[in-house]
């Protein structure tokens, strides 16, 4: 299995995006869902990304800004909607440069010969939605985030 995988078939409106990182699953998770950590992987390398709020509970609510260097602000939202810690995720997403497209989100932590694999299925309210969604540019951000997080996952470890 490669250790990134993109997969959005032809008239579903879900988006699986599939990761192995070469870590424990309790450090995959910890740098998923530590506020302080988000920002050192979220985004392009170009891109500053603030945390305003990260309340990682079953109905705690988070709020992401990524801060181009042209100066546009791109703000993202959502509510966890469960959280099992070390093992799954389950979120809504909203951009809110489109209000009332929210995404349901779902996100997998699981051991994988000797390496943690991440689920992360995104399921959006139409195909029309979804197609929009990777139209921008969406799979180039999610490698540049996956090499930026297997880079601060080798850092975490070396510190350990």
């Amino acid at each position: 299995m490669k250790k990134f995988n993109l997969l959005a078939e032809p008239e579903k409106q879900e988006i699986i995006i599939t990761h192995i990182y070469d870590a424990p699953r309790e450090l995959v998770w910890k740098t998923y869902t530590d506020p302080k950590l988000r920002p050192q992987w979220w985004g392009p390398e170009n891109v500053e990304t603030t945390v305003e709020k990260m309340d990682v509970r079953t109905g705690g609510e988070y709020r992401v800004t990524q801060h181009t260097p042209n100066g546009i602000e791109v703000t993202f939202h959502g509510v966890y909607h469960e959280i099992l810690a070390s093992e799954r995720i389950v979120q809504t997403e909203e951009f809110e440069g489109m209000p009332g497209h929210v995404v349901l989100e779902i996100i997998i932590f699981e051991d994988f010969e000797g390496k943690t694999k991440v689920t992360d299925t995104s399921i959006t309210p139409s195909v029309e939605d979804r197609d929009l969604i990777i139209s921008t540019g969406m799979e180039e951000g999610v490698i540049e985030s996956d090499k930026r997080f297997n880079k601060l996952l080798k850092e975490l470890q070396k510190k350990s």
